[in-house]
């Protein structure tokens, strides 16, 4: 019987970024459902101020190499790589000059965040698709972490439906906590319909505020996690209202089963809509 394969997308996972919930959250679990006797592969974006020889990241080059059109604009597509040593874990990091390379990670040095956050998550969330691709390595279950990561379900599900590497997989999307009370660039339904997707497809981020972004990420989700004790009010309710198999707050040091089989259920119940 062949393992199942938890692909883990994460804005950010410590030690490569500061210690916070949603940072120690997607280092530890992966390891944890590692350990548990399932496959996975860990991706994050490799923000500037991530010091690369600290932590020894190195270019893979055979993954390297092609180039993402995002909003009408080629960006070369990097990956790096680096171990956690203490974990026996590998990240992947998908790296972009434009979007990447400047020293600060969501907000400019003021506390404003950036305005082509928008274009940045986009790049992000394909760039683990394709590189997935590349590395033909089909994920069962794509668990992803934090507002960062919300446009990764609709591409998976309406994007790459038709490919075989993501034909059958379960998306698990955790909401979070956060400081972002924003909205992306106004533009992004256009920056999303370029990539093919309808006006219906995308109605959630009409108004881009990162409650309408949590919105879209569940309506696309295979299943949702509750990742704080306590999340902003209007997620809260969109989170309840999804209907969508939802596992409760449960703090992933000591809930690891409950993770594990929380995977587990939603690949069974998709085995038993199918038969």
């Amino acid at each position: 019987m062949k393992k199942t394969r938890v692909l883990y997308v994460s804005q950010e996972i410590a030690p490569f970024l500061p210690k916070n919930e949603l940072s120690e959250i997607s280092r530890n679990l992966p390891q944890g459902i590692h350990e548990k006797g399932k496959e996975i592969r860990v991706f994050m974006p490799k923000y500037g101020s991530i010091n690369e020889r600290r932590h020894q990241l190195h270019e893979v080059i055979r993954l390297s190499g092609m180039n993402l059109v995002v909003n009408d604009t080629d960006h070369p597509l990097i990956i790096k790589v680096a171990s956690i040593p203490t974990a026996r874990m590998q990240v992947y990091f998908i790296d972009n000059e434009d979007y990447f390379h400047r020293k600060q990670v969501l907000k400019d040095k003021n506390g404003k965040f950036f305005k082509d956050n928008d274009e940045r998550s986009i790049f992000f969330c394909r760039g683990v698709l394709e590189t997935v691709r590349k590395l033909g390595w089909a994920p069962d279950v794509i668990h992803c972490h934090g507002w960062f990561t919300s446009l990764l379900p609709l591409y998976v599900k309406k994007f790459y439906n038709e490919d075989p590497h993501f034909a059958d997989t379960k998306v698990v999307f955790s909401a979070y906590e956060n400081d972002f009370v924003g909205a992306y660039d106004a533009e992004l339904v256009n920056k999303l319909k370029f990539d093919g997707f309808s006006a219906e497809d995308v109605a959630e981020v009409t108004d881009p505020t990162v409650e309408n972004l949590h919105k879209l990420a569940f309506r696309y989700s295979d299943g949702l996690v509750e990742g704080s004790e306590n999340l902003a009010p209007g997620i809260s309710a969109a989170l309840k209202a999804s209907e969508k198999a939802t596992l409760a707050y449960c703090n992933p040091a000591l809930c690891v089963k409950e993770y594990s089989d929380f995977y587990d259920t939603i690949l069974e119940e998709s085995t038993v809509l199918i038969n």
